[in-house]
């Protein structure tokens, strides 16, 4: 039992109806049920000889926090705790988006949200709002504030009339939390700048490079092209201050208390703006120690968890995604283990599962898709994925070595194969995608570009192919059929529900023609959009009308919903990507892919043997059709994805 089940445990029979429950004596409960360990967790960061005087001061803060929490969503959080686990729902259907690029500003959006219902979708991550440098700020990334709407996008009182709007339609929110670093802007950086040591002492400053130096031996680059180095000359201040990103982007000292309980304040300021997931964006970075490659330590765990469990007391209906892009063994620990188990994030990104989907697409071979997923083990009950075909953010080839072994490759080479296909290095390759952040001295890179374009659309409508124009469609399809019914929360990235191309615009533009994923994070131009839609023949008609049905369908099927019920298949073809969906109460569905540009046959046994043919027929459920089965045998066609219903 987590603490998310002991508070629902211990306040059963206070919810009936919420409107009625004591909110300040079950603030004072959860406090209790979770003090013991907020406090073992604060002093193991934090020695108590040293900082008894700062946990006193936390405690002093969570019962202000908690009383400056608006009433409507105290309430809220207390209808989430007496559903549960809202966020496992097969309901759920998320789509990522830029404000300004879907639909200018906030008031916008909010004239938008019909068309998102249409869709089926209920549940939006908004990149970065607040405010941020004029010029270069990492996509809104590079903070300088964390509540303060930036202007472009409207004000806080368009985003309150935005989630009432949500609430009212039973939409939910993800807003991002910039907690690894802020803007050289941000108030706290000024006056660093300025001499306050206060501040200085909130970021990693030093006077001269011994330090830096002596970081710089274990830390990698994380933007090597246009970031070298992970340490920064700010003139001003006279000194080097640690900027593991971008020269602009100031890493927080968290093994200052005080930067701790700043932040803490920050997060429930944001909570309080009416969102239900928080992304702790770069969270794997937290903590930092020399000799180390400062990424993924246990203490950047056990800070993850300090937050959550303070949040937990303070706004239980929030839960926090971890924006970790790690190895698969690495992002399991970001639920938390040993006694942290479901105490440290409930929803992390499975982007093990998405850079997979892509490999499979570009060898067309499925095994080591499976045998990676195989390898990561279950998740505490309490936690889910986010899945996505893609993103604003780069596709990266951290697979594990081993299975790339296994498949008879060497991993250098595989993954320079990778970018050729999709980086525009292979003629007979159908992608169009860019490389990003290509390090010489490696040879390592990441892939930008718009799921349909990587996936063969733009260059068929430039060849006016038809037959690889259905060949594309069909692959948007499948790929996004997989992340609709594999277990956890599919996010669909605005634009992909339209099949949009990439968008070679940001070239023209300064601040953003040096970095190559601006190619993949299109604008939405309503007029011609909606004069495709009404046309019935148009390619964006028809992907938006089939995710529109994969949506609706996966709604309809409790077996989808996220509880730990999946078994992936082995079929015996590499070229087929299988796994079942299972439920107590209710019947399951099987899942077939076909990644292979030809028909592919299966035997059809196991599907006997799983109870899903009767009277020689298969039930399947996107065609909405029947399948006999005349010889025991099943034919695939080229990247068709097949949802069979169990009987």
């Amino acid at each position: 039992m987590n603490q998310a089940e002991l508070h629902r445990y211990l306040s059963a029979g206070c919810l009936n109806p919420p409107q009625e429950a004591d909110k300040k004596a079950l603030f004072e409960q959860r406090l209790t049920a979770n003090l013991t360990l907020i406090q073992d967790l604060f002093f193991s960061l934090y020695p108590e000889s040293e900082y008894e005087k700062s946990f006193a001061k936390l405690l002093a803060i969570l019962p202000i926090l908690f009383e400056g929490r608006p009433e409507g969503l105290k309430l809220r959080d207390l209808e989430k705790m007496k559903e549960g686990n809202w966020y496992l729902s097969q309901k759920m259907a998320g789509m990522q988006l830029y404000v300004d690029h879907f639909s200018k500003d906030l008031k916008g959006l909010k004239d938008k949200l019909p068309y998102l219902q249409d869709l089926g979708i209920n549940f939006l991550h908004l990149m970065p709002i607040t405010t941020r440098p004029q010029k270069e700020n990492d996509g809104g990334y590079a903070v300088n504030g964390y509540t303060q709407i930036d202007r472009k996008f409207g004000t806080k009182k368009d985003l309150a009339s935005l989630t009432e709007k949500m609430r009212d339609k039973g939409m939910y929110l993800m807003l991002d939390f910039v907690v690894n670093h802020t803007s050289d802007e941000y108030p706290w950086a000024t006056k660093a700048k300025k001499g306050s040591k206060k501040y200085q002492s909130y970021y990693y400053t030093y006077p001269d490079r011994v330090l830096p130096d002596e970081f710089e031996l274990s830390l990698p680059e994380v933007f090597p092209e246009t970031s070298p180095g992970n340490f920064t000359y700010d003139k001003e201040m006279g000194q080097w201050v640690m900027t593991v990103f971008n020269r602009y982007q100031w890493d927080l000292n968290y093994t200052n208390p005080e930067v701790f309980l700043a932040m803490l304040e920050n997060l429930v300021n944001l909570a309080n703006l009416g969102v239900d997931v928080v992304r702790f964006d770069a969270l794997a970075f937290l903590w930092k120690k020399l000799g180390t490659i400062s990424q993924n330590l246990p203490q950047a765990h056990r800070l993850i968890s300090l937050f959550r469990l303070c949040l937990q007391v303070v706004a239980p209906g929030v839960i926090l995604l971890a924006e970790a892009i790690v190895p698969p063994r690495e992002i399991m620990k970001y639920f938390g283990e040993g006694i942290y188990r479901g105490n440290e994030c409930e929803v992390a990104y499975n982007a093990t599962f998405m850079a997979l989907l892509w490999n499979s697409i570009a060898t067309r071979e499925t095994e080591m898709m499976r045998k990676s997923l195989e390898d990561i083990q279950e998740r505490p009950e309490s936690s889910t994925w986010i899945n996505y075909v893609r993103c604003h953010d780069d596709i990266g080839l951290g697979f594990d070595d081993r299975f790339i072994y296994e498949m008879g490759w060497t991993p250098g080479p595989h993954r320079r194969f990778l970018l050729d296909y999709y980086c525009q290095r292979l003629d007979w390759s159908p992608a169009k995608g860019q490389i990003f952040m290509h390090n010489p001295k490696t040879g390592d890179g990441r892939i930008t570009g718009s799921a349909a374009s990587l996936l063969g659309l733009e260059k068929a409508l430039e060849e006016n192919d038809r037959e690889a124009i259905k060949m594309a469609v069909s692959k948007i399809i499948m790929m996004h059929g997989l992340i609709l019914s594999y277990g956890g929360i599919p996010m669909i990235y605005a634009g992909d529900e339209l099949g949009a191309l990439n968008d070679y615009s940001y070239l023209k533009e300064e601040g953003k023609k040096q970095d190559s994923r601006w190619v993949n994070r299109p604008r939405h131009q309503w007029d011609e959009i909606n004069k495709e839609l009404s046309n019935k023949d148009s390619v964006v008609a028809e992907v938006y009308s089939k995710l529109k049905n994969l949506i609706a369908l996966r709604k309809e099927f409790p077996c989808l919903a996220d509880h730990n019920n999946l078994d992936l298949l082995d079929l015996g073809n590499q070229h087929i990507f299988a796994f079942e969906r299972r439920s107590k109460e209710s019947p399951g569905i099987v899942v077939l892919a076909n990644f292979e540009e030809s028909p592919q046959v299966i035997d059809s046994t196991f599907l006997k043997n799983l109870g899903y043919a009767k009277n020689g027929c298969l039930q399947e459920l996107i065609k909405g059709k029947k399948i006999k089965l005349r010889s025991g045998l099943l034919e695939i066609q080229p990247y068709e994805l097949l949802w069979f219903q169990q009987y």
